[in-house]
């Protein structure tokens, strides 16, 4: 998986490569160049995406592992006590 470190050197590499955009865009522009470049910066942007969703996905999943297991100890904890709660009445019958 993915980093955002990884993320970070990705947006480095936007921020040369939109910089090669401008500088073609001043110099006269070269429209197979700035078709290049614009490509380039898409499958940048595209993989930052990708890390996002991936770095999302990890902690969405490990927040319902959490939930998840704190929700099963909390109802074995409630069926213990509602089992005793029912034994005291009987008891007190």
């Amino acid at each position: 998986m993915a980093s955002l470190k990884d993320v970070g050197q990705v947006a480095d590499d936007l921020e040369k490569l939109v910089g090669e955009l401008r500088s073609e865009l001043q110099d006269g522009p070269d429209f197979a160049k700035l078709t290049q470049i614009a490509d380039e910066i898409s499958e940048h942007a595209d993989h930052a995406a990708e890390t996002f969703s991936s770095v999302n996905e990890t902690l969405m999943s490990r927040i319902g592992e959490l939930v998840g297991s704190r929700g099963k100890s909390r109802s074995g904890q409630r069926s213990s006590s509602g089992g005793q709660s029912r034994e005291k009445s009987k008891t007190a019958s």
